[in-house]
């Protein structure tokens, strides 16, 4: 039907969303006043419904409600001795769920409720056949005292945070990011300068997604220290864990290439797949430098030799688990089904990095670790010369 839109509502029993909205990702918005919500979100909405880093996007501000308000004339309601607590007493016997009588029966128990008849529930007009008593006893009805006034007001008035909030949630397109879409909803809201009393937040999914991107980066660099550390405490070295180490870029470039090359973006997937290779890339440079180390300690080889050797002997062993893990990685590549454009991005930098990696570390782990020794050597031979703490003898 022309005009009508449809969404569709995943049920899951294990959700991160706190809300229920049209879309998959939701943006709550928060202000002292809703007069400030009713003003800007219109506005905004306009604006991200042509952008197109989202779709679908829809709100839960609805302001076209029907409200109906009973205004009091208090002046003739006092001169007839009627208080505002009897006309609310006598809607609530109306239209509410006073209790008059429980009825008792051998097993049961059954509540009396008194209400108005349903012919006087059609319309707000049939407020006017209500009657309130007054003080001389008789009883009045209430359009004398009060009449009706018909007002717009919002179908739902939503919270957060004891503050009123509305809700705008998005879509992302196929093919699209959620990062360009929240990137393309933050630069929207500063291109119509949304003022400071509108408080702006993501929830859900979204939100989820935010805290990771914030900490990515320093979860990656955490990693990389902690490795450092537990490498310079096997070998005693401050030098030889760089050289391991070493191998790390050329996998983080090999996964990114390889997410371009099948027009994927790096997501919170993606990130997990390079910390991934953080642990199975460095175990290459780990094979050969600690053979060569051993070689050097116990057999007396030359650095030059004893890097040589270990690469020629421990080609195999490094092929061997490079490809265990590669083709591990590629059925989470290739699948399809339920979930596979969740692990799609998973493999991908997996085997991407390693293809990469691979192709790399026997050429550049050696270089390094002869690089590295020959600083090592310089320093040692400077020392030799100059050792440090020495004082000069007195002429």
């Amino acid at each position: 039907m022309v005009g009508i839109a449809a969404y569709m509502q995943p049920i899951q029993d294990l959700t991160i969303d706190d809300r229920v909205s049209r879309t998959q990702y939701q943006m709550v918005f928060e202000s002292a006043t809703s007069a400030d919500l009713n003003a800007w979100i219109p506005k905004l909405m306009e604006r991200l419904q042509q952008l197109p880093q989202l779709a679908d996007v829809a709100t839960d501000l609805a302001q076209q409600g029907l409200g109906a308000y009973l205004v009091v004339d208090r002046d003739t309601a006092a001169r007839l001795g009627i208080t505002s607590a009897t006309i609310d007493s006598a809607l609530y016997d109306a239209y509410g769920q006073r209790i008059v009588s429980t009825i008792f029966t051998q097993s049961n128990q059954y509540r009396v409720i008194m209400e108005a008849s349903p012919s006087m529930q059609l319309s707000p007009e049939s407020l006017y056949q209500i009657y309130v008593p007054a003080a001389g006893g008789g009883q009045v009805p209430l359009s004398a005292i009060a009449h009706l006034e018909k007002r717009a007001e919002p179908l739902l008035i939503d919270h957060l945070s004891q503050f009123s909030a509305n809700t705008i949630s998005f879509n992302v397109p196929r093919g699209g990011s959620l990062g360009n879409a929240v990137t393309a909803i933050r630069q929207a809201e500063a291109d119509i300068g949304i003022p400071p009393s509108i408080v702006t937040s993501f929830q859900g999914a979204a939100s989820a997604f935010e805290r990771s991107l914030n900490n990515e980066l320093f979860l990656i660099f955490a990693s990389v220290v902690f490795m450092y550390i537990i490498l310079g405490v096997l070998y005693e070295s401050f030098i030889h864990p760089i050289t391991i180490l070493s191998t790390l870029p050329s996998a983080g470039v090999g996964a990114l290439l390889a997410l371009m090359l099948v027009g994927s973006d790096l997501d919170v997937i993606g990130v997990i797949g390079i910390i991934l290779l953080i642990g199975i890339v460095k175990k290459n440079a780990i094979m050969m430098i600690d053979f060569a180390l051993d070689a050097e300690r116990n057999d007396g080889f030359a650095p030059r030799e004893a890097i040589y050797q270990a690469c020629l002997l421990r080609f195999r062993p490094i092929l061997m688990t490079t490809m265990a893990a590669l083709l591990g990685a590629v059925p989470l590549m290739v699948g399809t089904g339920t979930g596979s454009e969740l692990r799609h991005p998973l493999g991908v930098t997996i085997v991407g990095g390693l293809i990469l990696s691979q192709m790399l570390t026997l050429f550049t782990t050696p270089v390094i670790y002869l690089a590295f020794d020959r600083v090592a050597a310089r320093f040692r031979a400077r020392e030799a010369v100059h050792p440090i703490g020495a004082k000069e003898a007195a002429p």
